[in-house]
């Protein structure tokens, strides 16, 4: 058996499209660019590419390094590469920068074709279903008519989903990991009050700061350490933390005094170093946004009818933010229509950051489901 291996340097692509791109917003996209990485070989049939989503501060840098940046491993460098679950000696895997994301793809960031300077707030609202069209537009230009399978976690499983609905022809699988069919009110809050923070900063300057040379920082920072929160369980903060304190005893202070305190900043601040603002708004309103059931009267049976794909629907039992019982909604949906479909719930003290960690089960499930796929 080959030991897991990563697939070592890789360089991004850039690919430019003069297509109009219809938004769900009602706005439109006149030209843009996709920013994205590959890992393995496109075989001769074009049947083994393998789309992987990514999540709300997630890139197309799934796996491997950067030359000349230690640590820049991709965020799912422990799933992708030779002999691991996703294993690029038999599949071709893509990842793709969602439309406003900040690494690279058209954004807020980035320059508007038709000013001559930033979008900033001015780039369009996007969807989830969005994305996948301009995936799907991506696919086209690589030669990839159908994917072996898309896979993606939290924000990545919505548009795992949606590919089996907008293009059912075109996805053979799909694993929908830590995710849910639309978020319930209290994660929308959530995202509301993180966005508040970003919207009330001073340094926020409706949304045009580049233009002033600053960066929303506090509501940046405000915003990533209520997003953290919710990504850890009660256990693990509490197996990892507890209530220990920095000073050994209380000091009445509003500086920091326990150690949760000070990772949280520690992310906070780390965050708002590398992570763009206004990404940060439209990513969550794109999550808001998903409902694929909304259309069909909130019937989430009669939504997931048009998905032929087989699927992989993967949760975590201490992951609250997005439950267990919000998988199973759609794995109920599936097996309504007689879909083929396999779940599991993964034991997990780690919460919802559960589906990014290095878990033998989870890692084993993964493996054993990409071996059965036929390319």
């Amino acid at each position: 058996m080959i030991q897991p291996q990563s697939v070592g340097i890789v360089v991004p692509q850039k690919a430019r499209f003069a297509e109009p791109l219809p938004l769900r917003s009602g706005g439109t996209l006149n030209d843009y660019e996709l920013v994205y990485e590959t890992y393995g070989a496109l075989n001769a049939a074009c049947s083994n590419a393998v789309l992987v989503c990514h999540a709300l501060s997630g890139s197309h840098h799934v796996a491997g390094t950067h030359a000349g940046e230690p640590g820049s491993s991709g965020w799912w460098d422990n799933l992708v590469g030779p002999g691991k679950p996703l294993d690029t000696r038999k599949f071709f895997v893509i990842g793709v920068n969602n439309l406003g994301s900040c690494y690279g793809s058209s954004g807020p960031n980035t320059v508007n074709p038709a000013t001559g300077r930033l979008w900033g707030a001015d780039f369009p609202f996007v969807t989830v279903e969005d994305w996948v069209d301009a995936q799907a537009r991506l696919a086209d230009r690589l030669g990839i008519e159908r994917f072996a399978a898309v896979i993606g976690g939290s924000l990545g499983g919505m548009q795992a989903l949606s590919w089996t609905l907008q293009y059912p022809d075109r996805v053979g699988n799909a694993a929908v990991i830590a995710s849910a069919p639309k978020l319930t009110a209290q994660n929308i809050a959530f995202n509301e009050v993180s966005r508040q923070a970003i919207l009330t900063d001073p340094d926020f300057h409706g949304g045009h700061y580049y233009e002033h040379g600053v960066v929303p920082e506090r509501g940046l920072r405000l915003a990533r350490m209520i997003g953290h929160i919710t990504y850890l369980s009660d256990d693990a903060m509490a197996e990892k933390f507890g209530r220990s304190l920095r000073h050994g005893k209380t000091v009445f202070s509003y500086d920091v005094e326990f150690e949760i305190e000070s990772y949280l900043r520690y992310q906070g601040d780390k965050f708002a170093g590398f992570f763009d603002a206004n990404t940060y708004l439209l990513t969550t309103k794109a999550l808001d946004y998903f409902d694929p059931a909304f259309e069909h009267g909130g019937n989430l049976n009669a939504a997931l009818a048009r998905a032929a794909a087989s699927f992989l629907v993967v949760s975590f039992s201490t992951d609250w933010r997005f439950s267990p019982e919000r998988s199973r909604e759609i794995v109920y949906a599936l097996l309504h229509n007689r879909r083929d479909v396999s779940y599991a719930e993964i034991d997990s003290a780690a919460g919802h950051d559960s589906f990014l960690l290095d878990d033998a089960r989870y890692h084993a499930l993964l493996g054993a489901w990409f071996d059965r796929i036929e390319v």
